[in-house]
C-alpha cells in the first residue's frame, strides 16, 4: 500500500532511485569497496582480496534483503551490512570496514546521493533556463502593463517580466556550481574524526577514497560530515523552488479572468477544469507546483536544527535527514519540471496586453508626459503636479487622459497634438528592456550551453 504522495504522485523516478532503501544500499556498497580499494592502494590489502571485495561488494550478491534480515537481529545497519559483507567474501572478509565508524559510510554515501541528487537538479534547472529563454525572446517586444502595488502602473515589456525571472535562474545555478564542492562530500576520518584507527597516512586513506568516489575532501569533521554543507543544499533548493512559485504566481494572476494575458496552456479536447463548471480552465499545474514549493521550503528549519548535534555526534539528525534531504530533492525537481513544462506550453495574448493598457484610458502614460514637461524646462514637482491633477480629473470623469492633457494649458503650450499622441503611445515608453532581454538571454544560454 502506497502512503506516501511520492510514491504515487510527486517526483520522477530518477530521484526515488537516488534516495530509495535500494538507493542507499547500493552507494553505502560503493563506499565499502572504495574504502578496501584505498587500503589496496596504500598496500595494506592484497591485490587478491581487493578483488575479492570488489566482486561482492553489489546488490545482487551482498543484498539488500540479507542486511535486513541481519539487522533485525544486530538492530544496528551498519554492521549488518559489513557482517552480510564478510559473510559474502569468505577469506577476504578480514578487510570490509576496515579502520572505519559506521558513519564513514552512512555520511559517505549520503555524499553520493548529494552528488547525484546535483546532477538531475542542474539537468532539470538548465532545462527551465533554455524554456524560460525563449519565452523572454519570443515576447522581447510584447508591451503590457507593468503593475506595482496590484495597481497598473507605467509600460512594461513581456520579454523584460520573462528575463527578470531568466537571470534570477541563472543566479541558481551558478550558486548550484559554486556550493556544489562544499555539498558532495564524505568523510572517512572515524569515530571523533581524528583518524586514529586508520592508522599512519590516515588523511591519505581519507584522500584516496573520497576522490575515488567523486567527492570533496573536507578537512576537519566530527563523526559526521558538518551540516553547513545540508543546509546550504536545503537552503538552495528553497531558494530555487521559490522562483519557480514567483513565476508561476505571476502566470496564475495573468491568467484571471479579468486581466487573461497569459496563462497555462489548456488541452481543450480532453482537459477538464472543473466536475461542474464546464467553462473553466484551471491553472491546475502551477498551482500543484507552488503548493509543492511550499514543502521544499519547510525543509529549511528542520535541516537548520539537524546542525545541532551533542560533542562530536549524536543520532538526533539521521531519522530527520531521511526526510529532509529525499523529500526535497524529489520535490524540489518536480517542481523545476513542472515550471518548465507550464513556460512550454504557455500562451500570450499580445492584443489583449496592448487593450488592458487602452483600457487604462491614458493614466499609465502619466509618467512619459510628466518627464517629457520637464525636458522641455518645467520644474519636476511642477510637473508631476499638473499631471497628478489631470489624472485624477480623468478619474474622476471617466475621460482619456490625453483629451484632459490637451485643454491643460501648461501642457498645450509646449506641445503639439502630434507630441501627445506619440506619448501616449506605450512602446514609446518602455526604455532598454529590449537591450535587457538580449543580455539575459545571451548570459543565460552561455550559462546552460
Amino acid at each position: 500500500m502506497a502512503f506516501c504522495p511520492l510514491d504515487y504522485r510527486y517526483g520522477c523516478q530518477d530521484f526515488k532511485q537516488i534516495w530509495s532503501e535500494d538507493g542507499r544500499h547500493e552507494r553505502q556498497l560503493e563506499v565499502e569497496r572504495a574504502l578496501v580499494w584505498a587500503h589496496q592502494q596504500m598496500g595494506r590489502v592484497s591485490a587478491e582480496d581487493y578483488a575479492v571485495i570488489e566482486k561482492i561488494a553489489v546488490p545482487n550478491v551482498v543484498t539488500k534483503q540479507r542486511v535486513s534480515e541481519i539487522e533485525a537481529e544486530t538492530r544496528h545497519d551498519i554492521m549488518a551490512l559489513t557482517k552480510a559483507m564478510a559473510e559474502a567474501a569468505g577469506d577476504a572478509g578480514w578487510c570490509v570496514h576496515l579502520g572505519a565508524t559506521s558513519n564513514d559510510i552512512v555520511d559517505t554515501a549520503v555524499g553520493l546521493q548529494l552528488r547525484d541528487s546535483i546532477v538531475l537538479l542542474r539537468k532539470a534547472l538548465c532545462d527551465l533556463i533554455a524554456v524560460c529563454a525563449d519565452v523572454a525572446e519570443r515576447e522581447r517586444d510584447t508591451v503590457m502593463l507593468g503593475r506595482t502595488h496590484g495597481q497598473a502602473a507605467v509600460p512594461i515589456t513581456f520579454g523584460l517580466k520573462a528575463a527578470v525571472w531568466l537571470d534570477e535562474l541563472r543566479r541558481h545555478l551558478v550558486r548550484l556550481d559554486e556550493a556544489s564542492p562544499r555539498i558532495a562530500v564524505g568523510k572517512f576520518l572515524g569515530a571523533v574524526g581524528t583518524g586514529a584507527a586508520q592508522g599512519e597516512g590516515a588523511r591519505e586513506l581519507q584522500r584516496l577514497i573520497l576522490e575515488h568516489l567523486g567527492l570533496g575532501v573536507p578537512l576537519a569533521t566530527t563523526q559526521v560530515v558538518g551540516r553547513d554543507r545540508y543546509i546550504e543544499y536545503v537552503h538552495w533548493m528553497g531558494n530555487t523552488a521559490t522562483t519557480c512559485q514567483k513565476v508561476l504566481t505571476e502566470v496564475r494572476n495573468l491568467q484571471r479572468s479579468e486581466i487573461a494575458e497569459a496563462g497555462e496552456g489548456f488541452d481543450v479536447k480532453k482537459q477538464v477544469g472543473s466536475s461542474t463548471m464546464a467553462h473553466k480552465k484551471n491553472p491546475i499545474t502551477s498551482e500543484n507546483a507552488s503548493g509543492l514549493a511550499r514543502i521544499v521550503r519547510s525543509f529549511i528549519a528542520p535541516s537548520h536544527e539537524n546542525a545541532i548535534l551533542w560533542h562530536e555526534r549524536d543520532l538526533a539528525n539521521s531519522s530527520a535527514e531521511r526526510f529532509t534531504l529525499s523529500h526535497a530533492s524529489a520535490l524540489c525537481e518536480d517542481v523545476l519540471a513542472k515550471t518548465a513544462k507550464v513556460l512550454r506550453g504557455m500562451w500570450v495574448d499580445a492584443a489583449r496586453c496592448l487593450k488592458n493598457i487602452e483600457d487604462q484610458r491614458g493614466l499609465v502614460m502619466a509618467e512619459k508626459v510628466m518627464i517629457e514637461l520637464t525636458a522641455h524646462g518645467i520644474g519636476r514637482d511642477e510637473a508631476h503636479e499638473i499631471l497628478r491633477t489631470a489624472s485624477f480629473t480623468a478619474v474622476e470623469t471617466g475621460e482619456h487622459l490625453m483629451d484632459i492633457c490637451m485643454r491643460t494649458p501648461e501642457i498645450t503650450a509646449v506641445f503639439s497634438v502630434e507630441d501627445l499622441e506619440a506619448m501616449f503611445n506605450p512602446a514609446n515608453h518602455i526604455g532598454v528592456s529590449g537591450e535587457l532581454v538580449d543580455e539575459a538571454v545571451a548570459l543565460a544560454r552561455q550559462a546552460i550551453a
